[in-house]
């Protein structure tokens, strides 16, 4: 099959030049011989070579760059190397960490945009985001089966994105054995139970791995809140190290069973943790009136926003949810809150929950700036990559 040729207008190519996997529909001034889904070059205005990707005219990012060397063929040996250099970069424990459940590939920031694999024990979970990894899935599979040998592979490509690209959902088992209904993983010594057909993202927040591991530092011997608890991460950890109650809110009943199931496997009391069910705004409110306070808040919410349009709503719930939670916690208490909402940069986020200590009347310090574990890396060339930020604080 010929190679499509995207050209772009005149002066919209210096992100491609900087190495940004991107273009934009707005940045392209005609399309040559393209198939959705298919391997384009991309020339200037003049016709000179900038780089290769894949095309899919039914999204607003038409083309995902995938190599910026005229003499590399994105063929079957490319994408086999791809996979083997991502997963060779996780071969330390320094990156990946010391349990059995991490992420194998992340996208674009290991040069395969639109892919997502985590390893969960025997089990592989890949997403696949985007028509032109759908595409290339069939030369990704062998690759991914040969290094890590799998029992088998399951795929959640379950996610909104995929509509963005004019895709449905996708939820099948693409090798091998199904998985369980629950996967046992074992993370910091700790054992989680991780639904992996239903759960969010590909079933457990691997992103999350050296903050859980923070907390628990900070954990001794507080009353600890764990607010969008989702199935307990923060809180399991929370008690290993020390806390001497966690109440876990969340608005998913299953996943606060799940929750109980993990805080259970790992031998703790039940009484020691409280599992509530509820909207977790309504639920800090609610422990404001009644003068409820704790030593430790964990605040991790889902994205707020998902396009520019909602950015500024999505402001203003961080900055409710911060101010709820610091008017909660007691002095010299610690406050750890996130943001993974991707269009909230890291500035952004800083201004937002400064605000809401502002409004609160209350003043913390910055003990720590947080982010993604280091198995989920972030491109210098691709700043979006970096989704994940968080905020260690304490009021003073």
């Amino acid at each position: 099959m010929t190679e499509g040729v995207v050209v772009l207008k005149r002066g919209r190519e210096k992100s491609v030049l900087r190495r940004h996997p991107w273009i934009f529909s707005g940045a392209i001034a005609r399309v040559q011989g393209a198939v959705p889904g298919a391997i384009v070059k991309v020339v200037s205005r003049d016709g000179s070579f900038l780089a290769r990707g894949y095309y899919n005219p039914h999204s607003q990012i038409r083309v995902r760059l995938l190599t910026w060397d005229e003499s590399e063929r994105v063929d079957e040996d490319f994408w086999r190397r791809r996979v083997v250099a991502a997963w060779e970069r996780r071969a330390s424990p320094l990156v990946r960490g010391e349990g059995t459940a991490w992420r194998a590939v992340h996208a674009e920031s290991d040069g395969l945009p639109g892919l997502i694999v985590d390893v969960y024990g025997p089990w592989l979970v890949v997403q696949s985001l985007t028509l032109g990894m759908d595409q290339a899935l069939p030369h990704v599979l062998p690759a991914l089966v040969d290094i890590a040998q799998p029992q088998g592979i399951l795929e959640r490509s379950d996610v909104d994105v995929r509509k963005q690209e004019g895709l449905l959902p996708r939820v099948r088992v693409i090798w091998g054995e199904a998985p369980p209904e629950r996967v046992d993983i074992l993370e910091g010594g700790l054992h989680f139970l991780v639904d992996v057909w239903r759960g969010h993202k590909t079933g457990f927040y691997l992103d999350q791995r050296e903050n859980r591991a923070l907390v628990a530092r900070w954990a001794g011997g507080r009353t600890v809140l764990n607010a969008f608890s989702y199935t307990g991460g923060f809180g399991v950890y929370a008690l290993a190290g020390g806390a001497s109650h966690v109440t876990n809110v969340d608005t998913s009943a299953s996943a606060l069973a799940l929750a109980d199931a993990n805080l259970r496997i790992n031998g703790f009391s039940p009484s020691h943790w409280t599992n509530q069910e509820g909207d977790v705004f309504q639920v800090l409110r609610q422990y404001a009136a009644e003068d409820r306070t704790f030593d430790l808040i964990i605040l991790d919410p889902p994205k707020f926003a998902t396009s520019k349009a909602t950015v500024q709503r999505a402001a203003r719930g961080y900055k409710d949810i911060n101010r709820l939670a610091l008017k909660i916690l007691r002095p010299g208490g610690i406050l750890v809150t996130f943001s993974c909402s991707g269009l909230i940069d890291p500035d952004l986020f800083q201004k937002i929950v400064f605000s809401a200590s502002e409004d609160a009347g209350i003043n913390a310090q910055i003990l720590a700036y947080l982010g993604q574990a280091p198995d989920h890396p972030i491109l210098l060339s691709f700043p979006e990559g970096r989704y994940l930020k968080g905020l260690l604080l304490r009021r003073v």
